[in-house]
């Protein structure tokens, strides 16, 4: 396929924030794609190259970009930088430059989604001494190939600043209407912009078909494939795959105990919420264990005490565990906020020396995957019994998480003030009859806690500060995502970080960073790529015209990093909504 029809369909679904119409565009394109495309172009339309559970990276920074773009085109790399701080988008400035761009530097060859794919795919794989001169000249074979509007979107995909606002409905919706539409007897209207469908049973029949395979596989491309290739039998035979991870599940928040038994129902198990991060554990019939976290990234070398947990005291040979991994005080045995243990998830070296230093407690309290066979569609209470069997527990090592079983609030106000005592940030409660729904928050799970509830923002925007501050980014603009997924500011940010790094999360430690996103400068302000994410307290949510979300916090103030969360966790506008609704009637 020529890679300038995926760009008409990135042209066409930038021209629409209406999720319906991405959602049929998007169904149209698919039905004409071959079977051999169709992987690439899924990955594309995520703009990635590669399955978000992969940790290689394209490794390609702003200024790598620059000197590309001047080898593609001729241009000094001085004159293009300055258009770069002009239209503040590398990807404008590349679509500018390459219809301006020197005669001599013009090919005929037509660029294939295979080619762009193929091409950037090989940036994250060279390595050793010459790797800048060859991604170098990678990238510039595309953009000497490529017309300007290609060169746009080739730009913003290594960049990894792609944003379509296609969230992860609108791609199983597309899949469903692409290739099940003739047997659900679907109909877009774009003037109502609003679907007909003649048989609602059997669209919920192929939509489920659709969101389960993508349950088990994480992975739209497999999915889209499988649809394409084998129609309805192709989903059902696609399996869960140990060493692969999949997304967990989340759960919804509230701040009373009445509501949380509303939602979960009576008796529920409650167990305490730990301060720590998800670990999904997975181990396969070789024996080999692979431990991932909840943004899929996989952290088996950096957490080797856990790797022999796991070995040797869960039953099995084969499984896939969902736990958190807590850290604690080595002298008193008390856990620890999540702070104190975050840096192991990004460390590379001194290994055995951090373990010792940071110890971590595996918490266990789900199983999706047992002995080859798939446990999503089973009820919790028997997922727990499982787990019951199979794990010798080991205080500070491996242990189940603190359940128990309630119908009474006050039984659940015992238990919270034992959780908060221990250390903890309160509870969880959970229906006992319920599956494990992968990534999505449906009332099968709640958190409950005492204190006010923060938001967990990403920082898309930056400011250099003054006097002692002059080299440190020090005030962040700071977003949730609107139901387009594409982040709309709410405020900005610049208490709750430390002047001196031995004393928590500082503000060197934050432009460390923050300096390889910037996208662009304007005097001290910078656009920064969203991929930061952090938990934000605040004393209360006003309505605002300032900000694109309509509303902003009063003095927001940063509680803490949340590296193991990814951007699409970000708290949405529609819970900024609850909130703001919940705060006016107390």
């Amino acid at each position: 396929m020529e890679y300038s029809k995926l760009v008409e369909l990135y042209e066409q679904l930038n021209k629409t924030t209406k999720r319906l119409e991405k959602t049929h565009i998007i169904s149209e394109f698919l039905k004409d794609v071959g079977v051999d495309d169709i992987e690439h172009v899924m990955l594309l339309l995520e703009g990635r190259v590669f399955p978000n559970y992969d940790s290689r990276e394209i490794g390609v920074a702003s200024r790598l970009m620059l000197k590309s773009l001047s080898v593609a085109t001729g241009i000094g790399v001085d004159k293009i930088e300055n258009e770069w701080k002009r239209q503040g988008d590398l990807g404008l400035v590349a679509e500018t430059l390459v219809k301006t761009k020197k005669q001599a530097t013009l090919h005929s060859t037509k660029l294939t989604v295979k080619k762009v794919f193929d091409n950037i795919r090989k940036l994250a794989e060279l390595e050793g001494e010459g790797t800048v001169e060859r991604k170098t000249q990678l990238i510039a074979e595309l953009l000497t190939s490529a017309k300007p509007v290609e060169s746009k979107y080739i730009v913003k995909t290594i960049l990894g600043e792609m944003r379509i606002g296609v969230g992860g409905g609108a791609m199983r919706d597309a899949i469903t209407w692409a290739f099940f539409g003739s047997k659900i007897g679907i109909k877009y209207t774009k003037e109502e912009n609003d679907i007909q469908v003649e048989d609602r049973e059997v669209y919920n029949k192929y939509l489920d078909a659709v969101q389960s395979a993508y349950d088990v596989t994480n992975e739209f491309a497999l999915v889209a494939k499988a649809a394409k290739s084998k129609g309805l039998e192709g989903l059902e035979n696609i399996g869960m795959k140990v060493g692969v991870p999949i997304k967990v599940m989340l759960a919804l928040k509230v701040d009373a105990i009445e509501e949380a038994f509303e939602t979960v129902g009576k008796p529920a198990a409650i167990e305490f919420k730990y301060d720590g991060f998800r670990i999904q554990g997975h181990k396969d019939e070789k024996g080999d264990i692979k431990l991932f976290t909840r943004r899929l990234e996989d952290v088996t070398k950096q957490f080797p005490d856990v790797v022999e947990f796991v070995k040797k005291n869960v039953k099995g040979k084969s499984f896939i565990i969902d736990s958190e991994a807590v850290g604690y005080d080595k002298k008193t045995g008390k856990y620890l906020p999540f702070q104190n243990i975050s840096q192991r998830i990004k460390r590379k070296y001194d290994i055995d020396k951090i373990s010792h230093d940071f110890p971590v407690e595996l918490n266990v309290f789900d199983i999706i995957y047992y002995e080859g066979k798939n446990l999503i569609n089973e009820e919790f209470e028997k997922r727990r019994k499982l787990l019951e069997k199979i794990i010798k527990q080991e205080t500070k090592k491996i242990v189940l998480s603190k359940s128990k079983k309630v119908s009474e609030k006050k039984d659940v106000e015992k238990f919270f003030k034992e959780a908060v005592d221990s250390g903890n940030e309160g509870l969880m409660f959970k229906a006992l009859n319920a599956p494990y729904k992968p990534g999505a928050r449906v009332g099968y799970m709640i958190k409950f806690k005492s204190m006010m509830e923060t938001l967990d923002l990403v920082i898309v925007g930056a400011e250099w500060g003054e006097g002692k501050r002059s080299k440190w980014l020090s005030s962040y603009t700071i977003a949730c995502l609107d139901e387009n997924n594409d982040f709309v500011g709410i405020g900005k940010a610049s208490t709750g970080l430390k002047e001196k790094e031995e004393e928590g999360l500082s503000f060197v430690e934050m432009t460390r960073l923050l300096k390889p996103l910037i996208i662009s400068e304007k005097g001290k302000e910078v656009r920064i790529k969203p991929k930061i994410v952090i938990e934000v307290g605040y004393d209360e949510i006003q309505k605002s015209p300032t900000y694109e979300s309509g509303f902003a916090l009063r003095f927001p103030r940063i509680e803490k990093l949340r590296d193991d969360k990814g951007t699409d966790e970000a708290s949405t506008l529609d819970y900024v909504k609850k909130l703001y609704n919940g705060q006016k009637k107390s």
